[in-house]
């Protein structure tokens, strides 16, 4: 017992703890590219799963926002007109449920990814899980409400050489097919 294993054998030591899987454990490593990684997904699928989804989360927010106008009066003209103002809010709320609930309990797909056959995953090919699932939502829905850093986030995915866009850095997530 106070003795150390022979050198070789698939115990050894290491300053990251023993592996019996034939040499020291190593800290984590992205998987590598090849035919043992899943397979990335698509860009162009990405972007008519992301329609299909978007559609959807129009349609079930259209109730919420269809009617929503402000009376506002205009000093120069001294004239009230109705301006319309949504609720940002609650648009932005739904869409994170819905991306948040269907990726973490429906296999890593929305109803987009599904028809265009692709699922997220954490970057070592796991099922992504709530956590991460609901920081990269949260990512994405901060990124897409400031101005023009939802379009950076989205257009990401065209340079990276692992299509990757700035929300699925930050939860360390890929979308593969499914």
């Amino acid at each position: 017992m106070g003795t150390p294993p022979p050198p070789g054998s698939p115990y050894e030591e290491s300053p990251y703890g023993r592996s019996p899987y034939g040499g020291p454990r190593r800290p984590w490593t992205p998987p590598p590219f090849g035919q043992t990684a899943p397979r990335l997904a698509g860009r162009w699928r990405r972007l008519f799963a992301g329609i299909v989804d978007g559609v959807i989360v129009s349609l079930v927010t259209a109730p919420v926002t269809w009617d929503d106008w402000r009376a506002a009066y205009d000093d120069v003209t001294g004239v009230v007109t109705r301006v319309p103002a949504g609720d940002g809010l609650v648009v932005a709320v739904i869409g994170f449920l819905y991306y948040w609930l269907l990726q973490s309990y429906w296999n890593g797909q929305t109803v987009g990814k599904r028809l265009f056959g692709m699922r997220v995953v954490r970057e070592t090919g796991e099922p992504a899980g709530l956590g991460p699932v609901a920081v990269r939502q949260a990512v994405m829905t901060v990124l897409g409400s400031l101005c023009c850093l939802g379009l950076v986030d989205l257009a990401w995915i065209l340079f990276d050489p692992r299509k990757q866009a700035l929300h699925d850095k930050a939860a360390r997530t890929l979308v593969v097919d499914a």
